[in-house]
């Protein structure tokens, strides 16, 4: 049986009387594409520096494909490449000497180094900028540089953190594809992202951290059917100052100041509930079924959870 990609358990971390991560569990399974979401200050960024080995860690157990990150930090730090937050280049080094400095750090020869720099230059077209350092670069070019240094020693799980904060959307729709690309070739994906609707097209499965606390780890389509309610909008020619007691026995509610009717879709009760509305003189002006959204579901477990 394969060991999962990454695998959490008990995990718990301090800074000093601060508890930034609180008995977390939850693993990621090879192939996968994980979304770790959470408000700021949940411990995201705590928990992939530790992961990474970049933080200690008080107490339980983290694994990479097996391998315990503080006791085999070597081995499980190879199969991992990091997308951090920041950029964080050494500023005098060109675009091409910081992709072969990382894979100096991974023992790749020299040789090899180059030829592989030169392949995810051209992937990521930064070819034309391979002699300028670091300080010349744009935003959006250093997001690219940061994604292809990360990929220089060909690990197995990416770990990127807020890869498309700030850039434009063509270069985030690039990157998008980019990833789906990579994840379908193999590569595990750990994003964390505070653009739900990114997790939502990307991700396959989605874990929720909340004040240190694990909230939610399932299948993305699962979360959202088991929290979230698909919905029914029948928008009315006039306004209703009062909810009929008949429609609400239904479980009809009066939404938008009383213009539009909502029902929930699993209570099966739309048909019945469009002749109460007729036998009322009330003309119907439009209807719309409301999928619920992977944000409503977020909003719904950060929201409520103390």
């Amino acid at each position: 049986m394969n060991d999962p990609a990454i695998e959490i358990k008990g995990l718990t971390k301090f800074y000093r009387h601060f508890k930034a991560l609180d008995d977390i569990s939850f693993q990621v399974e090879e192939g996968d594409f994980f979304g770790f979401l959470g408000p700021n200050g949940a411990g995201k960024t705590t928990t992939i520096s530790v992961i990474t080995g970049l933080a200690n860690y008080n107490s339980g157990s983290v694994r990479v494909f097996g391998h315990d990150v503080t006791r085999e930090y070597r081995a499980a730090r190879a199969l991992i490449g990091l997308v951090p937050q920041e950029f964080n280049f050494d500023p005098f080094l060109t675009a091409e000497q910081i992709l072969i400095y990382e894979a100096g750090y991974f023992g790749l020869p020299k040789g090899k180094a180059r030829l592989r720099a030169d392949d995810l230059l051209n992937e990521f077209g930064l070819s034309s900028y391979r002699r300028l350092d670091f300080r010349k670069l744009s935003g959006g070019l250093k997001r690219r540089l940061l994604i292809a240094r990360a990929l220089m020693h060909q690990p197995r799980i990416l770990i990127v953190d807020e890869p498309t904060a700030g850039l434009d959307l063509e270069l985030r729709y690039k990157l998008w594809d980019f990833f789906k690309e990579a994840n379908r070739k193999g590569i595990t994906i750990f994003l964390t992202t505070h653009y739900i609707e990114e997790a939502e097209k990307l991700c396959n499965r989605i874990g929720v951290i909340h004040e240190g606390k694990m909230v939610e780890v399932d299948e993305k389509n699962n979360l959202i059917k088991r929290i979230g309610h698909d919905t029914i909008e029948i928008q009315l020619d006039r306004t209703l100052p009062t909810m009929p007691e008949s429609f609400s026995e239904l479980g009809a509610e009066l939404m938008q100041g009383g213009t539009i009717i909502q029902l929930p879709q699993e209570n099966q009760q739309f048909s019945k509930l469009l002749r109460l509305i007729h036998a009322q003189g009330i003309d119907i002006l439009n209807i719309n079924s409301k999928k619920t959204t992977l944000e409503e579901v977020f909003i719904h477990l950060t929201r409520n959870k103390k």
